[in-house]
C-alpha cells in the first residue's frame, strides 16, 4: 500500500510538472513538439512491449479494436496538441481547469452513453461544475475552450480504454501511438527537408529535451500502472487532482498568469463540484466496504 501510494504520488507528480518542460521547449513549435512526442514515445513503448514479451496480444487484435485505438490514438493527439499548445501560449491555468472538469465528465458519460444512474450528489457536482464554466464563459466573455477540449478529448479517450481491457495499458498505448507515427515522421521529414526543423539546429539542449519527450510520456504511466495495482480505485481518484493543482500553481506563481476575479470565481465553482463528487464516492466505497456479507 505505502508503495503504490508512493508511485501513484510519483506519477501524478510528474505530470504536474510537465508545464514546465513543454515551457523549455517554447521555442520549438507545438506540432513539432508533438511530433517528436509520437516518434520518441513509439521508439520507447516498442522497447517496453519487447521486454513484456507482448506483441502476440498486439498481433491478435481484431480489426474492430484496430478501429478503435485509431481513434483512441486521434483523440490523444488532439489532447497533447491542445495542451502544449496552451502551456506555450500562456494558457496553462485554463488547461489545468480541463484536467479539474475531467472527472466529471467522464460521469456526464457514463450517463449519456452507458445509461448509468447518479445519486443526487454526483448530479449536484455536474451542475455546480457547469454553472462554473457558464459562468466563466458569460463573465470573462469567451468560452474556455482550452478546458473543454482538453477534458472532452480526454474523456472519450478514457471511454474508448475501457472497452479495451484485454489489452494492456503500453501495449495499447503502442498500437495508438504506432496508427499515428507516419504522419508524425512525414511532418518531421518534410520540417528537416525545408531547414525549418529544431531538431540538431535547435542547439544541444533543445535536442536532449526533443529526444526525452518519449521518456516525459511513458515514465509517469509506467510509475501509474504500477500503482494502479497497488492501491484502490478511490485512492487513485482523489490522487488524479495532484496534477491539475500544481499545474495551476505553477500558471500562477511561476509563470505570473493573470486569473481574475471572474475566472477564479468559476474555479472555485468548479472546486465545490469536485468536493461534492469525491465526497459522494468517498462516503459510497466506505458503505460498500462496511456493509456486511450476507450468508
Amino acid at each position: 500500500m505505502n508503495r503504490g501510494m508512493a508511485l501513484g504520488v510519483g506519477a501524478y507528480l510528474l505530470w504536474g510538472i510537465l508545464p514546465i518542460y513543454w515551457k523549455a521547449l517554447e521555442t520549438v513549435g507545438a506540432v513539432e513538439i508533438l511530433a517528436h512526442r509520437i516518434v520518441w514515445s513509439m521508439v520507447l513503448l516498442t522497447a517496453l512491449v519487447g521486454i513484456r514479451r507482448s506483441w502476440p496480444q498486439i498481433r491478435n487484435l481484431s480489426r474492430r479494436s484496430l478501429i478503435r485505438l485509431l481513434i483512441a490514438g486521434a483523440l490523444l493527439t488532439v489532447n497533447w496538441a491542445t495542451y502544449i499548445w496552451a502551456v506555450n501560449n500562456g494558457h496553462i491555468v485554463e488547461a489545468s481547469l480541463g484536467y479539474f472538469i475531467n472527472p466529471l465528465l467522464n460521469v456526464a458519460l457514463g450517463v449519456m452513453i452507458l445509461r448509468e444512474r447518479l445519486d443526487p450528489a454526483q448530479w449536484l457536482a455536474i451542475g455546480v461544475a457547469a454553472a462554473g464554466v457558464v459562468y466563466m464563459t458569460i463573465t470573462v466573455g469567451s468560452v474556455p475552450w482550452i478546458a473543454l477540449v482538453l477534458a472532452t478529448s480526454f474523456a472519450l479517450y478514457a471511454f474508448l480504454k475501457k472497452q479495451m481491457v484485454a489489452l494492456g495499458p503500453f501495449e495499447s498505448l503502442t498500437v495508438e501511438i504506432a496508427l499515428v507515427l507516419i504522419p508524425a515522421m512525414a511532418f518531421l521529414v518534410i520540417l528537416a527537408a525545408g531547414g525549418s526543423g529544431s531538431f540538431w539546429v535547435a542547439g544541444t539542449h533543445t535536442t536532449v529535451l526533443l529526444l526525452l519527450t518519449g521518456l516525459a510520456t511513458a515514465l509517469p504511466l509506467l510509475l501509474f500502472g504500477a500503482a494502479a495495482t497497488r492501491i484502490p480505485l478511490s485512492t487513485i481518484g482523489l490522487l488524479q487532482y495532484i496534477a491539475p493543482t500544481m499545474q495551476f500553481l505553477i500558471g500562477v506563481f511561476v509563470y505570473e498568469e493573470i486569473v481574475g476575479r471572474d475566472r477564479l470565481i468559476g474555479f472555485v465553482l468548479v472546486w465545490i463540484a469536485l468536493a461534492i463528487y469525491t465526497g459522494s464516492g468517498l462516503a459510497r466505497h466506505r458503505r460498500t466496504v462496511t456493509q456486511p456479507l450476507v450468508a
